[in-house]
């Protein structure tokens, strides 16, 4: 019986992270699913949010902004939009993209459909990366500026 998942995670640039962890949380359309070793298969949308996986070194945590995931055989892939490690996003410029997605939304009084799900889905994915971000250093103990 295996005691770890062979993870991966790619967007349409590159392999953000690839490692065996023994656990990992994923936002889901139908809200959240933590996979362990054998867990069944299985498929799913991912929505933005928060990626937490545990390792032998720690937690790893990621912020993602849609795409796919397939666990099988103990091998999970997360074929994602977006996907930024927690100790990369730039905080200050998450927030300065939400304010200027918030701002077109405001200006756009008539928007089509696609056009405000494109300015919505832009929202949430900066609201996620805010999110891990801000996790990520209160975490490690530095100061975010409110």
């Amino acid at each position: 019986m295996s005691l770890r998942i062979k993870f991966k995670i790619v967007t349409p640039e590159k392999t953000v992270f690839e490692a065996e962890v023994s656990q990992a949380t994923l936002p889901v359309t139908d809200g959240e699913v933590t996979i362990l070793p054998n867990h069944r298969s299985y498929i799913a949308s991912l929505k933005a949010g928060e990626i937490c996986l545990k390792t032998d070194t720690g937690d790893v945590c990621m912020a993602v902004s849609g795409g796919f995931i397939e666990f099988n055989q103990n091998g999970l892939v997360v074929l994602a939009d977006t996907a930024e490690r927690a100790e990369e996003i730039d905080i200050e410029r998450a927030e300065e993209a939400r304010k200027r997605a918030e701002e077109l939304k405001k200006e756009k009084i008539e928007m089509d459909d696609s056009e405000y799900a494109r300015v919505a889905a832009a929202i949430e994915k900066e609201l996620a990366r805010i999110k891990v971000g801000r996790k990520q250093r209160t975490r490690h103990g530095m100061k975010i500026d409110q």
